[in-house]
């Protein structure tokens, strides 16, 4: 009769819990909740990383990625697999993507023989390349470097936004992080499959409790050095449904979890979209953007392909991973494209 009771206490127990997650799905997922300029600016002054590091710096949130943060997450390295992070780069024009990349091959030598009119069955077998890319936006895997948003005239650690057209930036250029990469432990948000959906539904925000209700139920806390990467499961939807006008209606960060983000340290975010929820409930277009890279000084990385390591995160039961990215080393750029990997 005890062992009854006992197992009888248990189902309860998991009913209660089972209906506190429906409930937690019903209501975790909704548009954002507005902010005011005011309080926008309040929350901007209150997580600034100025000054952190020095009035100089240029890494931002980078620093917290040590060289124990680093051997710690070499050690994460198990299986031995590697999983990209990055999209096919989308030579195809389409509503997400109306600069596509460009890709030409060309053979050594061939203008000229052309132009001395000799047989190009002649020219020595030697190809190359040549690649035109413009990769801040909705379709190209990239990281947005410090120098891509300013607020009020001002870039992180209080750095004037002057940028010198064309050539860059004088400081904050991407090759500050170029020169040091990524290298520190990955941690993978699974939201859809946390909520049991197939995808979050664009314009729907992911708040704090949401982030914080998946670390009790994974039991991995978010901790310092860590980049952050959120799966909505936008090419899932896309797969599915098409694509849609992802400038006007994304899944994703709302606003106030910058302050979230600077209470754990986190060195960077990335997404499958923009990190930012569209619309955002606020007057800015990309609030989490200028809140992350201005004021606290981190990279995000954008458009990323977090599919397949979903599947792998599912085969090997591991959310965390060493994750290891480095952008192209040009100097004053405000990013780069780039093919993050995953190791389990």
């Amino acid at each position: 009769i005890i062992i009854e009771m006992e197992l009888n206490m248990r189902n309860v127990f998991l009913l209660i819990i089972s209906l506190s997650l429906i409930s937690f799905n019903a209501s975790a997922l909704e548009k954002p909740e507005p902010m005011n300029e005011q309080e926008f600016d309040q929350l901007f002054e209150e997580i600034s990383n100025w000054g952190r590091w020095g009035p100089d710096d240029e890494l931002g949130t980078l620093n917290t990625i040590t060289d124990k943060k680093r051997k710690q997450a070499a050690r994460l390295v198990k299986e031995g697999k590697t999983v990209s992070l990055e999209l096919e780069l989308n030579k195809t024009p389409n509503m997400i993507n109306a600069l596509p990349f460009e890709h030409e091959v060309f053979l050594f030598g061939a203008e000229e023989a052309s132009e001395l009119g000799l047989d190009l069955a002649d020219l020595p077998e030697i190809a190359g390349d040549v690649f035109s890319i413009n990769y801040h936006g909705f379709s190209h895997s990239h990281m947005d470097g410090l120098p891509h948003f300013a607020y009020k005239g001002k870039m992180y650690n209080g750095f004037p936004f002057e940028p010198n057209v064309p050539k860059g930036f004088t400081k904050l250029g991407v090759e500050n992080i170029a020169e040091v990469g990524v290298f520190t432990r990955g941690v993978l948000v699974d939201l859809p499959k946390f909520l049991g959906i197939d995808f979050i539904q664009p314009g729907n925000s992911i708040t704090i409790e949401v982030l914080e209700a998946w670390e009790k139920a994974s039991r991995i806390r978010v901790s310092s050095g860590d980049v952050l990467l959120i799966r909505t499961g936008r090419w899932k939807k896309v797969n599915q449904e098409g694509h849609w006008n992802f400038q006007e209606n994304a899944a994703g960060l709302h606003a106030t979890v910058a302050k979230w983000l600077k209470e754990r340290d986190v060195a960077a975010i990335g997404c499958d979209g923009v990190s930012d929820v569209m619309p955002s409930g606020t007057t800015r277009l990309n609030p989490l953007h200028e809140l992350a890279i201005v004021s606290l000084g981190m990279p995000i990385f954008d458009n990323l392909d977090l599919e397949k390591l979903a599947e792998v995160s599912n085969e090997t039961k591991r959310n965390t991973f060493l994750f290891v990215a480095a952008p192209l080393n040009v100097e004053g750029a405000t990013g780069s494209p780039l093919n993050p990997m995953a190791i389990f």
